[in-house]
């Protein structure tokens, strides 16, 4: 496959957008494997990062950061038995993505996916997925302790089961998650304005931004948790030695940066699992909306416009 040319969409710097090129992958290295893609997953980091490039792409760069696909090469130090795998993957923003035919990962960076699950779904699920089990990780476990969910996406939906799994008490505030769904996740109470709130919480997770999380760090109790999943607390809002508040962030970046093999396999692992509960429905999930591959742009848009879970079949 050197030097093969192949379909990719690639970012224009000068319209801040998308266009189809065509691209030649490199050769992998020892570690890695070379994917041929089959899904192509979207999330909002995908068209944030296109629209202001904060991380300075240079043109041809092809985003994307979640895909599925099958192995069809693995370098000298990867086991064969990958060869015809379908695994599932969370890329680095500062490699080449998903958005197009092939892509070349780090063979310890890579989820197999179940059997029984569509490639459609998988490739909606490694970053929502991975930043979910993240935040739930950043709690110890504390049964019948109450927590609190801010904001209802893809994110915070698994978040609430994990916790409802573990046996936490799990409220949430929400304007838009319906009584029956609230019900189905786990929740024991479902707030619809702030003024609702009558507890002191264990552990507050917040995914609508920094000023959202701050407003609610007075619901903690002491030695309480609040998890940012969307932006960050970037000061203690309480005097020293007080309630002792613990400020927690979340970044799957983080790992691409800074991660060992220790933490890779520890987060794959963890990935695994959650789709095998996902595959044999003891968890719900919403199902995305497909687009072809040809259609990226629309699929870009339609993430952005509905915030629905939007993936794009790569035939």
């Amino acid at each position: 496959m050197k030097n093969k040319h192949i379909s990719a969409w690639s970012y224009n710097t000068s319209l801040h957008s998308v266009e189809q090129s065509s691209v030649s992958h490199c050769e992998i290295n020892a570690n890695e494997i070379l994917l041929e893609n089959e899904i192509a997953g979207i999330n909002p980091v995908d068209w944030k990062f296109i629209h202001s490039n904060p991380l300075n792409w240079e043109d041809g760069h092809t985003p994307g950061v979640d895909g599925v696909g099958r192995v069809v090469k693995v370098g000298k130090n990867v086991s064969e038995t990958l060869l015809g795998q379908r695994v599932a993957f969370h890329q680095s923003l500062k490699k080449q993505g998903s958005f197009a035919r092939f892509s070349v990962l780090n063979a310890g960076r890579v989820m197999k996916v179940p059997k029984s699950m569509s490639s459609a779904l998988a490739g909606a699920l490694p970053c929502p997925m991975l930043t979910a089990w993240q935040a739930f990780s950043k709690i110890p476990v504390k049964a019948d302790r109450n927590v609190l969910i801010v904001g209802v996406g893809a994110v915070s939906k698994i978040v609430i089961q994990l916790l409802s799994e573990a046996g936490f008490n799990v409220d949430v505030l929400s304007k838009s998650l319906s009584i029956e769904m609230s019900k189905a996740l786990g929740v024991l109470h479902l707030l619809r304005a702030p003024e609702e709130i009558t507890l002191n919480y264990h552990a507050i997770f917040d995914a609508v931004g920094q000023d959202s999380a701050s407003r609610f760090v007075k619901h903690l109790k002491a030695n309480g948790h609040i998890v940012a999943i969307q932006d960050r607390i970037d000061k203690p809002l309480d005097p020293p030695f007080t309630r002792s508040i613990s400020y927690h962030e979340i970044a799957l970046g983080a790992l691409h940066d800074y991660g060992d093999s220790e933490d890779w396999t520890e987060l794959m692992k963890a990935g695994e699992q959650l789709m095998e509960l996902i595959s044999s429905n003891q968890m719900i999930i919403d199902e995305p909306v497909v687009f072809s591959f040809d259609q990226l742009p629309q699929a870009l848009e339609h993430s952005e416009k509905t915030k629905r879970k939007t993936v794009v079949k790569i035939d």
